[in-house]
C-alpha cells in the first residue's frame, strides 16, 4: 500500500514537472513569435526597402519601427489589463473594451482634443492626426476612465450582479460615453471633429519616439506591480472569502488593480485610439493552454496581446497596400466572434 502511494506521488510529481516545462516552453515560443513577427513587419509595407539600405532607411527608423514598437507595447498593455480585470472582477468577459473603460478614456481624450485644443488634423488620413500635448490627453482620458471603473466597482459590491449584467452595464457606459463624444463633436469646429473621428479609429502609427518611451515606462512600471501581485491574484481566484483566509484584502487589491489597469488603458487610448477585444482574447487564449495561474498568465497575456496586435496591424497595412486599414477595425472583426462564442458558451470564471 505504501509503495502504491509513493508511486502515485511520483507519477503526480512527474506530470506537474512536465506541465511546468510546457508552460516555460510556451513562454519562450511566444517571445520568439513576437520578435519574429516584429522583424517580418519591418520588411512589409508600401515602400520596398533593400537589404543594403535596411538599417539606414528613414522609412524603417521613422515610420515602421515606431509603429511596430507601439503595436507591441499597446498589445501588451491591453493583454495584461484584460487578464487582471478578469481576475479581480471574477468575470471571463471583462476587458477594458467590454466594460466601457476604453470608451470613457476615449471621451476624455476627445474632451482634451476639442475643448483644450490638444489635437488637430494636418492632412487627410490617420497620419494627419497630430496630438500637440499627449500628456493632457492622457490625464483627461484617465480621469474619465476612472468614472467607468468606480461604477463597475460599485456593481461588484452588489452580490446579485451576474457577469452578464456587468457586461450589459459596460455596454450602457460605452453608449453613454459615445453619445457624449458625439455631443461634443456636434458643437466643435470641423477640423477638430475630423481629428477626433480619425483618432478614435485605433491606429498604432501615430506615436513618436518620446511617446513610445512614455508608453514603455508606464507599461513596465505597472506590469512589474501586477507581476509582484501574482500570488495574491491567484488567491483571488477562489473568491473573496478564500483570499481573506490567505491574508489578502480583496477590496483593496481590487481597487488598486482596477485603477492601475485603467491607467494603462487610458495611456494606450491617448496614443493609439480605441483598439477593442485584444484584452478579451489574449487572456483566454493563454488560459486555455496553461490554466489560470497568474505567475504565467500575466506575462503570457502581454506576449499574446502584443502578437495579436502586431499581426493585425501588419495585415491591415498589407492587405490593400498602399492604403492602410486601422488596426482597431481588424481587431473588432476578430473579437466580435470570440465574444459571441464566450456568451453562447456561458463560460464561468475559476
Amino acid at each position: 500500500m505504501e509503495k502504491q502511494v509513493k508511486s502515485i506521488s511520483l507519477s503526480g510529481e512527474k506530470r506537474y514537472q512536465a506541465f511546468e516545462r510546457k508552460r516555460k516552453y510556451l513562454g519562450w515560443g511566444l517571445l520568439f513569435l513576437s520578435i519574429s513577427s516584429g522583424i517580418l513587419a519591418l520588411s512589409q509595407g508600401a515602400f520596398p526597402v533593400s537589404l543594403h539600405d535596411f538599417l539606414g532607411s528613414v522609412v524603417i527608423w521613422n515610420i515602421r519601427l515606431p509603429r511596430i514598437l507601439t503595436a507591441l507595447l499597446v498589445g501588451g498593455i491591453l493583454g495584461v489589463s484584460g487578464a487582471v480585470m478578469q481576475c479581480v472582477l471574477r468575470n471571463p468577459l471583462a476587458s477594458p473594451f467590454t466594460l466601457g473603460i476604453s470608451s470613457g478614456a476615449a471621451f476624455g481624450a476627445a474632451v482634451a482634443i476639442v475643448l483644450f485644443g490638444t489635437g488637430q488634423l494636418q492632412r487627410a488620413g490617420l497620419a494627419g492626426v497630430i496630438i500637440n500635448n499627449p500628456y493632457i490627453v492622457s490625464v483627461s482620458a484617465f480621469f474619465f476612465s476612472l468614472m467607468a471603473v468606480f461604477l463597475i466597482l460599485a456593481l461588484v459590491r452588489l452580490k446579485s450582479v451576474t457577469p452578464t449584467a456587468m457586461i450589459l452595464a459596460g455596454v450602457a457606459m460605452s453608449s453613454f460615453f459615445q453619445a457624449s463624444t458625439m455631443l461634443i463633436q456636434l458643437f466643435a469646429e470641423d477640423v477638430k471633429v475630423a481629428a477626433v473621428v480619425f483618432w478614435t479609429f485605433g491606429d498604432v502609427g501615430r506615436a513618436n519616439w518620446t511617446e513610445i518611451a512614455v508608453l514603455a515606462f508606464v507599461f513596465l512600471a505597472i506590469f512589474s506591480f501586477f507581476l509582484s501581485m501574482r500570488w495574491k491574484l491567484n488567491a483571488m481566484l477562489g473568491g473573496d472569502e478564500t483570499a481573506k483566509s490567505l491574508g489578502v484584502d480583496p477590496k483593496r487589491l481590487r481597487l488598486k488593480c482596477m485603477v492601475l489597469a485603467s491607467m494603462l488603458t487610458s495611456v494606450s487610448v491617448s496614443f493609439a485610439g480605441i483598439i477593442g477585444f485584444v484584452g478579451l482574447i489574449a487572456p483566454h487564449m493563454v488560459r486555455l493552454i496553461i490554466g489560470a495561474d497568474y505567475r504565467y498568465l500575466i506575462p503570457y497575456s502581454a506576449l499574446v496581446g502584443a502578437l495579436i496586435l502586431i499581426l493585425s496591424d501588419t495585415f491591415g497595412r498589407t492587405i490593400i497596400s498602399p492604403a492602410i486599414i486601422p488596426v482597431g477595425i481588424i481587431t473588432s472583426f476578430v473579437g466580435v466572434p470570440v465574444l459571441l462564442y464566450l456568451l453562447i458558451k456561458g463560460e464561468r470564471y475559476g
